[in-house]
């Protein structure tokens, strides 16, 4: 699955525990009638993917989506899910098509 959009928010990389554990958060705005802000988690070794990106940056990332099951000491149980991208890609801006005589026009 993948989610494009403009890139808002570039968080920094962050160390969790003293295994070296990595995790660095981005969100996109999807361009839809109602736009949507996405929080997706890039783990590990994938923080460095978005080393090459600003925000603004319009970009399509793939993303794993992962559920988990919680359970409170007395018995409430949560739900809750996570995007974890593993590529991101810059979205290419499409050129108009050039239109060389008016023969080449579709009406």
């Amino acid at each position: 699955m993948s989610i494009t959009g403009e890139l808002v928010e570039i968080g920094e990389v962050k160390e969790f525990g003293s295994n070296g554990f990595t995790k660095r958060e981005v969100v996109v705005k999807t361009k839809e009638q109602y736009p949507q802000f996405i929080l997706i988690n890039f783990l590990k070794e994938k923080t460095k993917l978005v080393d090459s990106y600003k925000v603004g940056s319009e970009v399509t990332i793939d993303i794993n989506i992962n559920g988990r099951r919680w359970e409170s000491p007395t018995g409430e149980v949560k739900y809750f899910n996570d995007l974890t991208g593993w590529r991101i890609s810059a979205v290419e801006a499409e050129a108009p098509a050039k239109v060389e005589s008016d023969d080449d026009l579709p009406w």
